[in-house]
């Protein structure tokens, strides 16, 4: 196998959604945890509910429509100002500490982002965060009007890259996001953080289960839908050796 390029996702894999619990707590006392996990999950449930009803919208929207809805659903009230500056966050959300030496590392590899976020969204992260120094691409499946794991997004890299699948090594954190990738037919490394293991132990040891942990059981186990990925590790640091160790 020829590694020619490495395409990552952006939210939850290379930068961390569960940074945006700071604001959440700031915003609203005693409700930061819940809001984020519930922010999170409805998130991506619109994008896929979207995709299905063929009733697209960017997702910025989604990131709104979301946040609303688990505002609304917690029975909190909120100004203009608050809802800003919460959804403001993901233009700043922080990188994984592992992210920049990895990719880093790879450069001479194609790198790319794949993304559901818009591209206004993609493009401020991206340069707020400093990683425009290392990307070739930001490649946002605005371009096609759906949202991963639909097939028609990651047709998408060939078309930016010029880089066959064959030859394309996909990294993810989100299990539905890997499986997508596999199917499609791209090389797939899925990051496992949180092992089945260490979700067991979280459980036995709380007699309440904390959203964290109930969004981590959800998100970020693999899912059983037929594929697997051809790699599993457990942080982007683990990448550079990966690729290197495929034929180039």
């Amino acid at each position: 196998m020829t590694i020619k390029a490495v395409v990552f996702d952006a939210y939850g894999t290379l930068y961390d959604v569960q940074s945006v619990a700071d604001v959440t707590e700031d915003a609203f006392p005693g409700y930061g945890e819940i809001i984020t996990q519930v922010w999170r999950i409805k998130q991506l449930e619109y994008s896929w509910l979207r995709s299905l009803m063929r009733r697209y919208q960017d997702f910025s929207e989604v990131t709104r429509d979301s946040l609303a809805y688990a505002l609304r659903s917690l029975g909190l009230e909120y100004d203009d100002d608050t809802f800003a500056r919460i959804v403001d966050k993901y233009l700043h959300l922080e990188l994984y500490p592992d992210a920049l030496a990895a990719l880093s590392a790879m450069k001479d590899r194609k790198l790319a982002i794949l993304s559901n976020g818009s591209p206004d969204m993609l493009n401020a992260l991206v340069r707020n965060s400093g990683l425009d120094r290392l990307l070739d691409a930001v490649i946002s499946v605005d371009a096609r009007k759906i949202f991963k794991p639909s097939p028609e997004a990651y047709t998408l890299i060939e078309e930016v890259l010029h880089v066959p699948p064959a030859e394309v090594l996909f990294i993810s954190s989100n299990p539905w996001d890997a499986c997508g990738a596999k199917a499609f037919g791209l090389n797939v490394a899925w990051i496992e953080r949180v092992t089945p293991e260490a979700m067991a132990l979280t459980c036995l040891e709380s007699e309440t289960l904390p959203p964290l942990t109930m969004f981590k059981i959800l998100r970020t186990q693999m899912d059983e839908l037929g594929v697997a990925p051809d790699h599993r590790i457990h942080g982007l640091s683990e990448l550079p050796a990966l690729v290197s160790a495929q034929r180039s």
